[in-house]
């Protein structure tokens, strides 16, 4: 016993009344506005406008109209040309999608770009927003009784009223219900689309901003390729394949083609779309961390053993307190005061003791004189250090010379011979 007694035709094909309101049309109007709800909160997450989202669907829905009815009428121009009357009645059905996409995606593409909005964001808004509103407006099909499959038995067959049946195909009465396929289909690359957005690698994005639309219509084009294979209502065949086919097989091509080449592109230089859809300056550190004047100086201290400034002096070892407050950049006068150097960060090599046969012990917070004074700090101002020499003094005699050391700091405080 089969699991369904088939799908029946449907009781009615529109809303009776004064007005002749067909579901075919209500379906996709929803499958529209659904696909717009979608499309302006992804773009909104995404940091864009979604004033300019909801404008853009607006435009791009008008524009899938004329373009699928232009791409269903080109094909049979002589009978429309016959009966140009039937051209505006898209209620009797009648509109290619490809024909939509060729033309909506450049006039969206054309109004987002003139806005100034983020292309490539509202390309990735859009993919899964379009096979939401596609599988939604197939089942306006149904309604019509078209765009249904080759006979069949399965459980799941579509009856279809005689009146409807394709022409050699009277005698069958239960069809593959290819719309509903298609709606499925639809309804899978929708979740697979958002979670290929949502996949993430190393915390960066598998696939950067833009690649989405192209894998959509690398994804659509493979569905909408076979169940094209069931179709009976296309007459015309090239090299055994119906038009629709060859459309899909191209939007395929473009779709891998597109991917690869956008990723590449990507790759080789164009680091945009890679990072999560957040904005912020990409430094690490802080202002509070680079003193008062804001200058960043790349080494490890904070700002309070720079002193005021913020200027890094390249010492490692000293704090702000031990340098004095005569310092380079602080804003204060860099004169010397009367008979004295101010102190140099770098080295204490430029200390003197005037001291017979030894050296006056100094803090690092002195500043030198060159007072020739024997045991008195050379800033004039600290007291007599207590330093008997022994032997006689020579004016001139530069301590260093006294132990034989190169560097004055290897001296021991107070040392005398």
């Amino acid at each position: 016993m089969p699991l369904l007694a088939n799908i029946p035709p449907p009781p009615f094909s529109g809303i009776p009344g004064p007005l002749d309101i067909r579901f075919y049309g209500i379906l996709i109007a929803i499958g529209a506005y659904l696909g717009l709800l979608l499309l302006v909160k992804r773009y909104s997450e995404m940091g864009g406008d979604a004033e300019l989202a909801e404008r853009t669907a607006l435009i791009a829905v008008g524009a899938a109209i004329v373009g699928s009815r232009i791409g269903y009428v080109l094909p049979r121009l002589d009978h429309f040309l016959a009966n140009p009357l039937e051209i505006p009645q898209i209620w009797q059905g009648g509109l290619a999608f490809f024909g939509g996409v060729a033309l909506a995606v450049p006039v969206a593409w054309w109004y987002v770009h003139s806005k100034g909005g983020d292309v490539a964001r509202m390309v990735d808004a859009a993919a899964p927003a379009l096979p939401l509103g596609h599988a939604i407006g197939r089942w306006g099909n149904y309604f019509n009784q078209e765009l249904y499959g080759r006979p069949t038995d399965l459980p799941w067959a579509l009856e279809v009223e005689a009146h409807r049946r394709v022409a050699g195909f009277s005698d069958q009465t239960t069809f593959h219900p290819t719309f509903l396929y298609e709606s499925l289909w639809n309804l899978a690359l929708v979740g697979v689309l958002l979670w290929v957005d949502r996949r993430r690698v190393d915390g960066r994005r598998w696939l950067r901003r833009g690649s989405l639309g192209f894998l959509y219509l690398a994804g659509y084009g493979l569905g909408r390729f076979w169940t094209e294979l069931l179709r009976i209502d296309t007459a015309e065949r090239y090299f055994g394949l119906s038009r629709n086919n060859w459309n899909a097989l191209l939007v395929i091509v473009i779709g891998v083609a597109g991917v690869l080449w956008w990723e590449r592109r990507g790759r080789a230089g164009d680091q945009a779309g890679w990072d999560d859809d957040t904005t912020g300056t990409g430094d690490d550190d802080t202002s509070g961390t680079r003193g008062d004047t804001g200058a960043d100086t790349g080494d490890d201290e904070s700002s309070g053993s720079r002193g005021d400034s913020g200027a890094d002096t390249g010492d490692d070892d000293e704090t702000s307190a031990s340098r004095g407050d005569a310092r380079p950049g602080t804003g204060d006068d860099d004169t010397p005061p009367a008979g004295g150097t101010t102190e140099s960060d770098a080295t204490e090599d430029d200390v003197e003791a005037d001291t017979t046969g030894g050296v006056a012990e100094a803090d690092s917070d002195r500043d030198t004189t060159g007072s020739d004074a024997p045991g008195v700090a050379k800033n004039g101002k600290g007291p007599e250090v207590d330093a008997e020499p022994d032997g006689p003094w020579e004016p001139g005699r530069p301590p260093v010379e006294e132990h034989g050391g190169a560097d004055p700091d290897e001296r021991p405080r107070g040392w005398a011979p």
